[in-house]
């Protein structure tokens, strides 16, 4: 009887959760719907047809981002999608893209390639931070990394990050999902899990996910190439063209899974 009774319970605990689940952003690869778009010097975003994730819906369109690297320009190398208050301290959701490396890319050692990245404007605290990263997702080599960052965000040296390294192998020419669910909080009683194409490759409970400050965070998807700003170019492929699709924010695991749209 008691085991009819929790099997009841938990049976009525996933309806309930089913019901309050709410997708508060998502997005079929198409420029519709992102609050700006941040392509930097030679990059671009663009609507394209011609590679898209292969789902049920036949959509047909995804992001195209690329950037080129010119030796002539010192700034940053940002290609991305930009939606706007995502996350705050103290919020708890799922995020998630689905993803695909142009066929012939070069994985080049130790250079990094962000993929996507949760980011606030800090300008306002007139300290050395403008617009500050927490959370980012990028490729070192072939290997998907991934970091959550906490402390105080002024000064610089009271910012402190908790990395998540070589989570799995990215294959170029080959769509790839990534989910993140977060519980955002500045002690250490938060936690960070990712999925890599469905399998959960990091988790990680009771530490701190953000930063102390309450504003709230970007959501950003697209390509940022900062290892050519931070280290300078190397190897023998200057132009980088990453497709996205099936963006997705919510409540629960199906709101960010590009494979249960």
């Amino acid at each position: 009887m008691a085991g009819k009774l929790i099997k009841s319970l938990l049976a009525f605990a996933l309806a309930l959760g089913s019901t309050n689940a709410t997708q508060s952003f998502g997005n079929r690869g198409t420029t519709a719907g992102w609050d700006t778009f941040n392509h930097e010097n030679k990059g671009t975003v663009q609507e394209v047809t011609n590679v898209v994730y292969p789902d049920l819906t036949n959509q047909g369109t995804s992001l195209k981002m690329t950037q080129v690297y010119d030796p002539n320009w010192n700034g940053r190398y940002h290609s991305e999608a930009v939606k706007y208050n995502v996350y705050k301290k103290g919020d708890t959701g799922f995020y998630g893209f689905a993803f695909r490396l142009q066929e012939n890319w070069e994985f080049t050692p130790k250079l990094s390639f962000n993929l996507a990245q949760f980011i606030a404007d800090f300008t306002s605290l007139g300290c050395s931070e403008t617009y500050m990263p927490s959370t980012m997702v990028w490729l070192e080599g072939d290997q998907l990394q991934a970091r959550v960052k906490h402390g105080d965000v002024c000064p610089q040296s009271a910012q402190q990050t908790t990395p998540f390294r070589n989570l799995a192998t990215v294959t170029p020419g080959v769509w790839h999902r990534v989910e993140i669910q977060a519980s955002w909080r500045s002690d250490g009683s938060g936690y960070f899990k990712l999925w890599f194409d469905g399998n959960k490759v990091s988790e990680t409970f009771d530490i701190p996910t953000t930063v102390t400050d309450g504003r709230a965070f970007q959501f950003r998807v697209g390509l940022y190439a900062n290892g050519w700003h931070d280290k300078g170019y190397s190897g023998n492929q200057a132009t980088r063209q990453v497709w996205y699709d099936q963006i997705g924010v919510g409540t629960v695991f199906a709101d960010a899974a590009a494979d249960q749209w």
